[in-house]
């Protein structure tokens, strides 16, 4: 439990985590409620894995997971905020159609119903040997890591900045807990929900990018519960960027366990329940607790 290709592990596992839960954040901190990033991450990582397929570029596929994350969300913001539907019942209703909308989608174009064939992964940064000691260093420690996983945590920061540090996450936090406020000094309160919801579903698209580019292949429903555990670690972190990202390092960590006690004669089912385990006791311990924005789940 405490080798170090556990934690190794761990932080590859949380990166998606922590993609989608920076996503959830920003959906919920304008009012909009996103049970729809499970759906997302899978229509993420099914695109990046089409797009990878046809150019053989994984950039360009993470690209397309962004954009196919985007046009899922938007499809939440409509239904949502323009037509004042209820969210919850938006969000699961979207992840439904992604997962028979991959599947069948996956068989048209493969002619597979389970997963696809293999793609190209990201190329791994490493500096040159001739920076002498610093990049022997980066190299040795850093430099196997994907290069999506330095992005993501370089999106922490920035989500953190964006959120508390600037006009638009001052709106956008407004916005999620006083809404008639807000619109009363000019703020356009739709346009704002549409920003909180369309910057989940880039995250998100991103973080099911990576989920599919790291394992070098798509496979049926392979977000696995992922979109509802960052919501439980955005919870757990009080909708605040470090905060959740610290939980999805947390989750991530049990995923990795998950893995390494695999064969090691403790029960399969014992093995595979720990994420959601320990997403259910986080969550009774802090749900009670945490205060969300005043305003989310509420149309406007």
């Amino acid at each position: 439990m405490f080798d170090i290709a556990v934690f190794d592990a761990a932080l590859r596992m949380a990166t998606p985590l922590i993609l989608a839960a920076l996503g959830g954040m920003f959906s919920e901190r304008s009012g909009v409620v996103n049970i729809a990033l499970e759906g997302i991450l899978l229509t993420g990582a099914f695109a990046s894995v089409v797009a990878t397929w046809y150019t053989g570029d994984p950039w360009a596929g993470a690209f397309a997971g962004v954009l196919a994350g985007m046009l899922v969300a938007l499809l939440h913001a409509v239904v949502t905020v323009t037509f004042k539907a209820d969210q919850i019942v938006s969000g699961v209703a979207i992840n439904l159609l992604a997962a028979g909308a991959t599947q069948f989608l996956m068989w048209v174009i493969w002619d597979s119903s389970s997963n696809s064939p293999s793609v190209a992964g990201m190329a791994h940064w490493t500096l040159p040997e001739s920076w002498g000691g610093f990049a022997r260093v980066f190299n040795t420690v850093l430099g196997h890591y994907p290069p999506l996983v330095y992005v993501t945590l370089a999106i922490i920061g920035i989500a953190h900045v964006t959120l508390w540090r600037t006009r638009f996450g001052l709106r956008l936090r407004a916005t999620g807990e006083h809404p008639e406020a807000v619109d009363t000094l000019g703020v356009h309160v739709r346009r704002m929900r549409y920003s909180g919801v369309l910057l989940s579903g880039a995250l998100a698209g991103l973080g099911g990018a990576f989920l599919a580019l790291n394992t070098h292949q798509f496979v049926k429903n392979m977000s696995a519960g992922r979109g509802y555990i960052a919501l439980a670690a955005m919870i757990f972190g009080r909708w605040n960027p470090v905060g959740a990202a610290a939980a999805c390092l947390l989750f991530g960590y049990a995923e990795a366990v998950q893995m390494g006690l695999q064969g090691q004669h403790v029960p399969t089912q014992f093995v595979q329940m720990i994420p959601y385990v320990l997403t259910m006791v986080a969550l009774v311990g802090v749900m009670g607790r945490a205060r969300g924005p005043a305003a989310v789940g509420k149309p406007y």
